[in-house]
């Protein structure tokens, strides 16, 4: 059985410590099937917008699978999806675990034949910002920068970077990123990050 992650959002550039590892090869430029937007504050990076997929708004995106070693099951691809999510890599927690009535924890979605491949599965946490605009967007992704999810990288303006590296592009996505260099007078995002990091000491 062929088994890959789809990617649409930080797990491109950065798989982690265990589906890295498991990534036989990458399928680039793969559309996803369904709409994504900066609808989510992730309590794990200090409130940062982070993509989830939307039924109103938001736009199919480009993103990328990752072709799973034929060792890895579907489970043990589930349980390392899910703790990429919440940031416990190297824990053990199950996906098995999750509290469906929880708001804040991990779902995954599964896409069968997706890609070519017998099964993908890729993370659908819930939207938890009702209405987002650049305004919202932007105070969320400077205060993570402030927080000490700003010092490991893992900030919303991080996480907008990287977005935008991986071809990435929502609807909401310019004036987002035009409203954090408004609010910090940044010149670029690289500066406007920095800025933000410079107010947390």
């Amino acid at each position: 059985m062929t088994i890959g992650i789809l990617a649409y959002g930080s797990l491109i550039p950065n798989p982690g410590a265990e589906i890295g590892p498991v990534t036989v090869r990458r399928i680039d430029g793969v559309e996803t099937p369904f709409r994504v937007e900066f609808s989510r504050s992730s309590r794990v990076r200090d409130g940062a917008p982070t993509l989830v997929p939307v039924d109103r708004g938001g736009a199919k995106v480009t993103g990328a699978v990752l072709v799973l070693h034929d060792s890895v099951t579907e489970t043990s691809a589930q349980d390392m999806l899910y703790r990429r999510e919440r940031n416990r890599v190297g824990s053990g927690d199950r996906y098995a675990d999750v509290d469906p009535a929880d708001p804040d924890s991990a779902f995954l979605g599964r896409l069968d034949g997706f890609a070519g491949l017998d099964v993908v599965f890729h993370a659908a946490l819930r939207a938890n910002i009702e209405e987002p605009t650049p305004e919202i967007l932007a105070r969320l992704a400077i205060a993570s920068a402030a927080a000490p999810s700003g010092v490991v990288d893992r900030d919303g303006i991080r996480y907008l970077m990287d977005a935008k590296q991986s071809r990435i592009v929502t609807p909401l996505m310019p004036e987002y990123e035009c409203e954090i260099l408004r609010r910090t007078g940044g010149r670029d995002l690289e500066e406007a990050r920095a800025m933000a990091l410079g107010r947390s000491r």
